[in-house]
Parts: structure tokens; sequence; C-alpha cells
């Protein structure tokens, strides 16, 4: 039996594995609920429990059909408002529409801040999502905003997975993660690399190409080479960070360019796994040792379709979030544990 405003958890269709394992590690179960369509496509919602003066965490990821998935997380919200939920918090581990976040040309829709919008008019009260393609996104919402990260998970990983971390170079494949790969090199105290997208002004049907802009990956950490050559650690060790692999061409032209500046080795940790079956191909056979996702976006049907896919599990960082905000807790304050602690799961 509840009491009054307890932790109530529900979900879509887009992701309920994930909604499963964060139930179960704040060891309370989902609310049964209902979402199925009508024979002409329109979103049936039935939730079968009372909802009434409780704290409603709705679990929904903008991942595989994303319009489907962001309607239904409008319903399920418009529902629990309507019932009487105390405190609806929309839990969004990947933001749907989250790159269009400006007007980059004329007549450009700004779609990230119509979400921001259609969310707030459905009754959401509080947003819980994870790495946003930009930051200014918060800044689209009238209501509170928890923006969480996967880097100190990404350091765990590094640290106790990859070797010779230690002699690495961090890279971003664009000037838009240069932010991203500069905090993460710094507390490894390492190198970081900057690769710029570059088109031939002259000649227009010469394919893109990536140019290291910044940083040098050849011969990395010759010096210290005679320090620790007993450890036979590998030299030339490239990570190249992103938040996001959609198609993966960037991915390839990225790998591509720090193969010919002489990378040996190339790790890839993407924040959200975007990836259709012909970008899974066409990691196969990048010249990459692995391909690191979390799973904001489910991966489990994608991980039998490409042997250098690995995941990350976000589970106990979301599921945590959901707890601190639902006692009145930092937020902020979990990272700092957890960049000093440093847990995680490779699922």
């Amino acid at each position: 039996m509840y009491h009054n405003n307890s932790i109530r958890i529900l979900t879509g269709n887009s992701h309920p594995e994930l909604a499963q394992a964060v139930a179960e590690r704040l060891n309370v179960p989902l609310v049964p609920c209902t979402v199925k369509k009508f024979s002409n496509g329109e979103i049936n919602v039935k939730i079968s429990e009372s909802v009434r003066d409780e704290d409603v965490f709705i679990l929904q990821s903008g991942c595989g059909d994303a319009n489907d998935n962001l309607m239904e997380l409008l319903i399920l919200i418009s529902a629990c408002k309507t019932a009487s939920a105390r405190r609806i918090t929309a839990v969004i581990p990947s933001f749907p529409y989250a790159r269009m976040d400006k007007k980059d040309q004329s007549r450009a829709p700004i779609t990230a801040k119509l979400v921001a919008n259609m969310l707030v008019v459905a009754g959401c009260d509080h947003v819980i999502t994870m790495d946003l393609h930009a930051s200014q996104i918060q800044g689209f919402f009238d209501i509170p905003v928890d923006n969480l990260w996967s880097e100190p998970l990404m350091l765990t990983y590094i640290k106790r997975r990859i070797a010779g971390w230690k002699n690495s170079i961090i890279v971003s494949p664009d000037a838009g993660g240069a932010k991203r790969v500069t905090a993460i090199a710094d507390k490894l105290n390492v190198e970081f690399a900057l690769i710029h997208r570059k088109r031939d002004t002259k000649h227009h049907n010469e394919p893109e190409r990536m140019e290291l802009l910044v940083g040098d990956v050849k011969d990395k950490a010759r010096r210290s080479f005679q320090l620790h050559a007993s450890f036979n650690l590998p030299l030339q060790v490239a990570i190249l960070v992103d938040d996001m692999i959609d198609t993966g061409q960037t991915l390839a032209m990225a790998a591509k360019a720090l193969q010919e500046k002489g990378a040996k080795a190339i790790h890839v940790l993407i924040s959200h796994g975007l990836l259709s079956e012909a970008s899974l191909a066409l990691v196969e056979q990048l010249p990459i040792a692995e391909l690191v996702v979390t799973n904001t976006i489910p991966q489990t049907n994608n991980r039998a379709l490409c042997s250098k896919l690995m995941t990350i599990d976000v589970s106990p960082t979301i599921a945590e979030s959901i707890r601190r905000t639902h006692n009145g807790e930092s937020i902020s304050l979990l990272f700092n544990e957890r960049q000093e602690t440093g847990s995680f799961s490779v699922i």
C-alpha cells in the first residue's frame, strides 16, 4: 500500500528495459499502464493505478519513432495531470529534436523550443534529461531542468577498460564538442585534439574531409615511453568523444583522419547511440577498436549486429537522480561524488 507522495514510475513504449532497471534500483514497481494505438494511428493511454497526490516520474526516451514516443509522453503527462498527481517529472534520457536548437538558416524551425513548450502545456513540472546536445535548451523551459552527465561514467570506463589511457589523446569530431573533450582531458591529465570539417570551396564536387585543427596524435607519448616500456602500453591511443551518433558518417571521417595522422588504436565513446542497421554495418568496417555508447537508447538488437558495440548502463545515475529529486536533495552533489568514486557497469 502506497502512502501519498511516494515515487511512482511510469513508462511508454520507447525504452521499457531502462525503466524497469531504474524501478528495480529504487525498489518500486512500475505503475501498470497500457499505451497502444487505435487503427487510425491515434495513441490511447490507460493508467491502471491511482496516482493522486503522488510524485510521478514518466520515463520516455526520444528514440525509435521519436514522434510517436514524444506523443506518448505528452499524453501520459496529461493523463497524470488530470488524475491529480502532485508533481510530474518527465525523465527523458535522450531529448528528442535536440539538434534543432537554433535558427541556423532562414525559415529554420527551433523545434527543441517547441518540444519544451509542449511538455509544459501538457502539465510537466520538472524535466530530467541526459547529455543535452546544446546546454541552452535548458533555457527553453520555464520549469526546472536537470541535465545529467555521462562524463563520470566515461571517465571510469576509460580508466578501467582502455589500456594505455595515460598516454592517450581525447578528440572531438567537431568544434561543438570542444568543451566536452577539454573537460575530460583535464580530468585525465592528457592532451586533447579538435577535428575540423573542411570542404574545398574551389571544387564543389569534392567530398568533405577532416583536418586535425588542434593537437597531434602522431608519436604520442614518445617521451614517456622510456618510463612505461616495461608495462607494454600501446602508444598513440586516440579516444574520440561525442554526444550523439546517427548515420556514422562523421565518425567514419574522423576515424580516417586520426588513422592518417598516426593513431594506432582508436576508441569511440558516444552518449546517445541513434544507430540504424546501415550505420552499424559502417561502424563494423571502421578502423576502431570499439564503439561505446550508453543505454539512453535501446541497444539490445544492435549489439548482435556489431561486434565493436559496447553499452554502459546509465540506470544507476537516473535512479539516484530520481531519488534525490523526490527527497529534495542536490543533483550536482551526485556528480561530484561519482567523479570521485566512479561506478559503472557494461551490459
